[in-house]
Protein backbone atom coordinates (compact mmCIF):
# COMPACT_ATOMS: atom_id res chain seq x y z
CA UNK A 1 0.00 0.00 0.00
CA UNK A 2 1.42 3.43 -0.95
CA UNK A 3 2.30 6.08 1.58
CA UNK A 4 0.43 9.43 1.21
CA UNK A 5 2.73 11.89 -0.53
CA UNK A 6 1.90 14.65 1.95
CA UNK A 7 2.99 12.50 4.88
CA UNK A 8 6.20 11.45 3.05
CA UNK A 9 7.01 15.03 2.13
CA UNK A 10 6.44 16.27 5.69
CA UNK A 11 8.74 13.55 7.06
CA UNK A 12 11.41 14.33 4.49
CA UNK A 13 11.09 18.07 5.23
CA UNK A 14 11.72 17.40 8.92
CA UNK A 15 14.79 15.27 8.20
CA UNK A 16 16.32 17.69 5.72
CA UNK A 17 15.61 20.58 8.10
CA UNK A 18 17.50 18.76 10.84
CA UNK A 19 20.30 18.00 8.39
CA UNK A 20 20.72 21.67 7.49
CA UNK A 21 21.38 22.47 11.17
CA UNK A 22 24.26 19.99 11.36
CA UNK A 23 26.00 20.47 8.02
CA UNK A 24 28.28 23.41 7.22
CA UNK A 25 27.20 25.77 4.46
CA UNK A 26 29.65 24.09 2.11
CA UNK A 27 31.17 20.64 2.15
CA UNK A 28 34.88 20.22 1.59
CA UNK A 29 35.46 18.70 -1.80
CA UNK A 30 37.93 15.86 -1.85
CA UNK A 31 39.80 14.79 -5.00
CA UNK A 32 37.55 12.54 -7.01
CA UNK A 33 38.68 9.04 -7.71
CA UNK A 34 38.07 7.10 -10.89
CA UNK A 35 34.57 6.19 -9.75
CA UNK A 36 32.14 7.64 -7.20
CA UNK A 37 31.37 5.65 -4.06
CA UNK A 38 27.72 5.96 -5.07
CA UNK A 39 28.41 3.61 -7.94
CA UNK A 40 29.92 0.68 -6.11
CA UNK A 41 29.00 -2.43 -8.06
CA UNK A 42 27.26 -5.28 -6.26
CA UNK A 43 29.59 -8.10 -5.25
CA UNK A 44 28.03 -10.73 -7.47
CA UNK A 45 29.09 -14.36 -6.96
CA UNK A 46 31.45 -15.57 -9.65
CA UNK A 47 31.79 -12.13 -11.22
CA UNK A 48 34.51 -11.88 -13.87
CA UNK A 49 36.06 -8.44 -14.28
CA UNK A 50 37.16 -7.21 -17.68
CA UNK A 51 40.94 -6.60 -17.60
CA UNK A 52 42.01 -3.01 -17.02
CA UNK A 53 43.36 -0.92 -19.87
CA UNK A 54 46.97 -1.72 -20.73
CA UNK A 55 49.43 -1.80 -23.61
CA UNK A 56 52.66 -3.64 -23.99
CA UNK A 57 52.09 -6.21 -21.22
CA UNK A 58 52.52 -9.69 -22.70
CA UNK A 59 49.43 -11.86 -22.41
CA UNK A 60 47.09 -9.01 -21.38
CA UNK A 61 44.71 -8.04 -24.22
CA UNK A 62 42.96 -4.65 -24.27
CA UNK A 63 39.51 -4.74 -22.57
CA UNK A 64 37.39 -4.64 -25.73
CA UNK A 65 39.50 -7.34 -27.36
CA UNK A 66 39.16 -9.48 -24.23
CA UNK A 67 35.40 -8.94 -24.20
CA UNK A 68 35.03 -9.85 -27.87
CA UNK A 69 37.11 -13.03 -27.53
CA UNK A 70 36.07 -14.23 -24.06
CA UNK A 71 33.97 -17.39 -23.65
CA UNK A 72 30.26 -16.57 -23.52
CA UNK A 73 29.78 -17.27 -19.78
CA UNK A 74 32.77 -15.07 -18.88
CA UNK A 75 31.52 -12.19 -21.02
CA UNK A 76 28.04 -12.48 -19.53
CA UNK A 77 29.35 -12.48 -15.96
CA UNK A 78 31.35 -9.32 -16.71
CA UNK A 79 28.23 -7.67 -18.10
CA UNK A 80 26.17 -8.68 -15.06
CA UNK A 81 28.47 -6.52 -12.93
CA UNK A 82 27.19 -3.55 -14.92
CA UNK A 83 23.49 -4.48 -14.89
CA UNK A 84 22.10 -7.59 -13.23
CA UNK A 85 19.83 -8.65 -16.07
CA UNK A 86 20.62 -12.07 -17.57
CA UNK A 87 18.81 -11.38 -20.85
CA UNK A 88 20.57 -8.02 -21.25
CA UNK A 89 23.91 -9.75 -20.72
CA UNK A 90 23.06 -12.57 -23.14
CA UNK A 91 21.97 -10.12 -25.85
CA UNK A 92 25.18 -8.11 -25.65
CA UNK A 93 27.44 -11.15 -25.43
CA UNK A 94 25.59 -12.81 -28.30
CA UNK A 95 26.18 -9.92 -30.72
CA UNK A 96 29.97 -9.90 -30.40
CA UNK A 97 32.39 -8.88 -31.80
CA UNK A 98 31.99 -5.11 -31.51
CA UNK A 99 34.25 -2.91 -33.67
CA UNK A 100 34.65 -0.26 -30.98
CA UNK A 101 33.41 0.80 -27.55
CA UNK A 102 30.85 3.21 -28.99
CA UNK A 103 29.13 0.34 -30.81
CA UNK A 104 29.01 -1.74 -27.63
CA UNK A 105 27.55 1.16 -25.62
CA UNK A 106 24.90 1.77 -28.28
CA UNK A 107 23.96 -1.91 -28.17
CA UNK A 108 23.81 -1.75 -24.37
CA UNK A 109 21.34 1.14 -24.58
CA UNK A 110 19.13 -0.71 -27.06
CA UNK A 111 19.10 -3.87 -24.97
CA UNK A 112 18.21 -1.89 -21.82
CA UNK A 113 15.26 -0.21 -23.57
CA UNK A 114 13.97 -3.69 -24.42
CA UNK A 115 13.78 -4.96 -20.82
CA UNK A 116 10.36 -5.93 -19.49
CA UNK A 117 8.97 -4.62 -16.18
CA UNK A 118 9.78 -7.98 -14.62
CA UNK A 119 13.38 -7.80 -15.84
CA UNK A 120 13.71 -4.25 -14.52
CA UNK A 121 12.46 -5.45 -11.14
CA UNK A 122 15.02 -8.27 -11.20
CA UNK A 123 17.85 -5.84 -11.98
CA UNK A 124 16.77 -3.55 -9.15
CA UNK A 125 17.16 -6.31 -6.57
CA UNK A 126 20.96 -6.20 -7.05
CA UNK A 127 21.33 -2.41 -7.15
CA UNK A 128 23.11 -0.70 -4.23
CA UNK A 129 21.71 2.50 -2.77
CA UNK A 130 23.44 5.73 -3.76
CA UNK A 131 26.08 6.28 -1.07
CA UNK A 132 27.59 9.40 0.44
CA UNK A 133 31.27 10.31 0.66
CA UNK A 134 32.94 8.61 3.63
CA UNK A 135 33.51 11.85 5.55
CA UNK A 136 29.85 12.98 5.40
CA UNK A 137 28.22 13.92 8.70
CA UNK A 138 26.06 11.28 10.39
CA UNK A 139 23.04 13.59 10.10
CA UNK A 140 23.37 13.34 6.32
CA UNK A 141 23.19 9.56 6.48
CA UNK A 142 20.08 9.86 8.64
CA UNK A 143 18.45 12.13 6.07
CA UNK A 144 19.36 9.84 3.18
CA UNK A 145 18.10 6.73 4.97
CA UNK A 146 14.79 8.43 5.71
CA UNK A 147 14.47 9.54 2.10
CA UNK A 148 15.21 6.03 0.82
CA UNK A 149 12.64 4.56 3.21
CA UNK A 150 9.98 6.99 2.01
CA UNK A 151 10.74 6.15 -1.61
CA UNK A 152 10.72 2.38 -1.10
CA UNK A 153 7.49 2.57 0.90
CA UNK A 154 5.76 4.19 -2.06
CA UNK A 155 7.28 2.36 -5.03
CA UNK A 156 8.37 -0.96 -3.53
CA UNK A 157 11.92 -0.97 -4.88
CA UNK A 158 15.30 0.64 -4.28
CA UNK A 159 15.97 4.18 -5.48
CA UNK A 160 18.54 4.34 -8.28
CA UNK A 161 20.25 7.40 -9.69
CA UNK A 162 23.17 7.79 -12.05
CA UNK A 163 25.55 10.36 -10.55
CA UNK A 164 28.05 10.41 -13.40
CA UNK A 165 29.62 13.86 -13.57
CA UNK A 166 28.15 15.10 -10.27
CA UNK A 167 30.88 16.63 -8.03
CA UNK A 168 31.34 14.70 -4.80
CA UNK A 169 30.37 17.67 -2.64
CA UNK A 170 27.04 17.90 -4.46
CA UNK A 171 26.06 14.23 -4.23
CA UNK A 172 23.94 14.57 -1.07
CA UNK A 173 21.93 17.52 -2.38
CA UNK A 174 21.43 15.82 -5.75
CA UNK A 175 20.21 12.55 -4.25
CA UNK A 176 17.81 14.23 -1.80
CA UNK A 177 16.53 16.55 -4.52
CA UNK A 178 15.87 13.67 -6.92
CA UNK A 179 14.14 11.51 -4.32
CA UNK A 180 11.94 14.43 -3.30
CA UNK A 181 11.05 15.18 -6.92
CA UNK A 182 10.40 11.56 -7.87
CA UNK A 183 8.16 10.93 -4.87
CA UNK A 184 5.59 13.05 -6.71
CA UNK A 185 5.56 10.60 -9.65
CA UNK A 186 2.87 8.00 -10.08
CA UNK A 187 4.11 4.37 -10.39
CA UNK A 188 4.04 4.39 -14.18
CA UNK A 189 6.01 7.62 -14.42
CA UNK A 190 8.54 6.39 -11.90
CA UNK A 191 8.96 3.10 -13.74
CA UNK A 192 10.00 5.06 -16.84
CA UNK A 193 12.48 7.19 -14.85
CA UNK A 194 13.90 4.13 -13.08
CA UNK A 195 14.38 2.26 -16.35
CA UNK A 196 16.32 5.20 -17.78
CA UNK A 197 18.49 5.54 -14.66
CA UNK A 198 19.36 1.84 -14.82
CA UNK A 199 20.29 2.25 -18.48
CA UNK A 200 22.55 5.20 -17.63
CA UNK A 201 24.16 3.32 -14.74
CA UNK A 202 24.84 0.29 -16.95
CA UNK A 203 26.29 2.49 -19.67
CA UNK A 204 28.54 4.34 -17.22
CA UNK A 205 29.82 1.15 -15.61
CA UNK A 206 30.46 -0.50 -18.96
CA UNK A 207 32.16 2.63 -20.30
CA UNK A 208 34.38 2.89 -17.23
CA UNK A 209 35.30 -0.78 -17.45
CA UNK A 210 36.28 -0.51 -21.10
CA UNK A 211 38.22 2.74 -20.76
CA UNK A 212 35.36 5.19 -21.41
CA UNK A 213 35.90 8.23 -23.58
CA UNK A 214 39.57 7.41 -24.12
CA UNK A 215 38.67 4.23 -26.01
CA UNK A 216 35.99 6.00 -28.05
CA UNK A 217 38.53 8.58 -29.12
CA UNK A 218 41.65 6.51 -29.65
CA UNK A 219 40.71 2.85 -29.71
CA UNK A 220 41.68 0.34 -27.03
CA UNK A 221 45.17 -0.29 -28.43
CA UNK A 222 46.16 3.40 -28.39
CA UNK A 223 45.71 4.23 -24.72
CA UNK A 224 48.69 5.46 -22.74
CA UNK A 225 50.67 2.72 -21.00
CA UNK A 226 49.45 1.88 -17.53
CA UNK A 227 46.07 3.62 -17.88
Amino acid sequence: MGVPIGHVSDSLDNVTSQLSQHLPTTLTRRPRGPTLPAHRLPDLPGRVAIPEQSRGTPGTPPPLEWFNDAPGPDAERALLSCLHSPRWARLLAGHRPYPDTASLLAAADEAAYDLSPEEIAEALTSEPLPSLPEDTYSAAHTALNAAHAAYEAKFGHVFVLCLDGVPEDEVLDRVLEDIRSRLANDPEEEHTVTRDQLRLLARERLSNTLGGARNRATGPRDAAPGE
